[in-house]
């Protein structure tokens, strides 16, 4: 256990060099394009000259790049910056919510917690539905279910995820209109952050029904490519362990079937999780695309919009925050590798 908290200090002190140059990187392509910030916010061509001198002032446009660059991470890490695009502070918009809104996605809940939402029920598809597919796929080798299974990975990975929205939004709201694409409900009160799970907690059912609803078909969308690697990682992991000497051994002893599934099913879990860990980080950066296609006001559309109005201190801002989540991610994945497999040493 000393050992394991060593291994998270050294993991945590990591991160502050790797926000660093993740957020500088992304600050000196912005500042590479060849493009005026100042008279983008102010209005364009025909914004006053006062007010884009005003603004170069406030933002530090006419310092030196690195001085720049200090003064946006400090005044993110006060939440002290607004976005010259929204005019709220970026935090405001992206964690805790405007008084005015967030484009359309009520008061209360930031544009991160719209994204976590709409990953972490991709991710429940990827795992209630890749593990299990995997898992069938190596018990009936070479069989038709393994050649689908085999098939769902390959098309997973080659399949444009805004081509597969873009077809499911034809088929299930244009011809069917079994589902939603305008508004984003929302609870009367923020207990969570996590939207369903607050309407659940305030009995607003039909509330926890209507989210459900809006982001089912896109979370299927983000997830369909972790579906079929999960299900194709888990088929090779399992297989191996259930050729293992203790598995033919377990046979022998004459063991239930379902026994010896969980004995193996645990051991093949260490290249599973790193995986699933990979994937989570990989759910949060393919959001954009998914939540352009299906007009979600999470985190990616809002990172999108700041590229397309040249507003870099809320495009570093989510940066900033998608790295803290995917080094999070990846931290965790190391920590559960011990409590999963005790062979793990760091």
């Amino acid at each position: 256990m000393a050992e394991l908290k060593r291994f998270i200090v050294r993991r945590l002190v990591t991160f502050i060099p790797t926000l660093i140059g993740v957020t500088l990187l992304v600050f000196i392509i912005a500042n590479l394009i060849p493009a005026d910030p100042a008279r983008a916010w102010a209005g364009g061509e025909k914004a006053s000259p006062e007010v884009i001198e005003r603004i170069r002032e406030e933002y530090h446009l006419n310092d030196p790049w690195y001085v720049q660059y200090v003064f946006l991470m400090k005044k993110l890490f006060t939440n002290d910056i607004v976005s010259p695009r929204t005019h709220n502070k970026i935090w405001d918009d992206l964690i805790f919510g405007t008084s005015q809104g967030v484009a359309g996605a009520g008061t209360k809940y930031g544009r991160f917690f719209i994204t976590l939402q709409l990953t972490l029920f991709a991710f429940l598809y990827i795992v209630f539905i890749g593990i299990p597919l995997g898992v069938l796929s190596a018990l009936k080798k070479d069989s038709p279910l393994d050649s689908a299974v085999r098939s769902l990975a390959l098309v997973g990975v080659s399949t444009p995820v805004f081509w597969l929205g873009y077809l499911l939004i034809y088929i299930f709201f244009v011809r069917f209109r079994v589902i939603e694409l305008a508004g984003f409900p929302e609870p009367t009160q923020r207990i969570t952050g996590i939207m369903v799970i607050d309407a659940l907690l305030l009995g607003e059912n039909d509330i926890a029904i209507q989210i459900i609803n809006r982001l089912a078909l896109p979370a299927f969308v983000l997830g369909f490519i972790g579906i079929g690697v999960i299900a194709r990682i888990t088929r090779n992991a399992f297989l191996e362990t259930w050729n293992a000497d203790y598995i033919e051994f377990g046979k022998a002893r004459g063991l239930r079937k379902s026994r010896l599934m969980r004995h193996a099913l645990k051991n093949a879990l260490v290249p599973i999780v790193t995986v699933l860990g990979l994937q989570f980080g990989g759910l949060l950066g393919g959001a954009p695309i998914t939540e352009t296609v299906f007009g979600i006001p999470g985190m990616g559309r809002y990172m999108i919009e700041a590229i397309r109005n040249f507003d870099y201190p809320a495009l570093i801002g989510g940066v900033l925050l998608f790295a803290l989540i995917y080094m999070l991610a990846n931290l965790i994945v190391d920590i559960t590798y011990a409590l999963i497999d005790p062979r793990v040493r760091y």
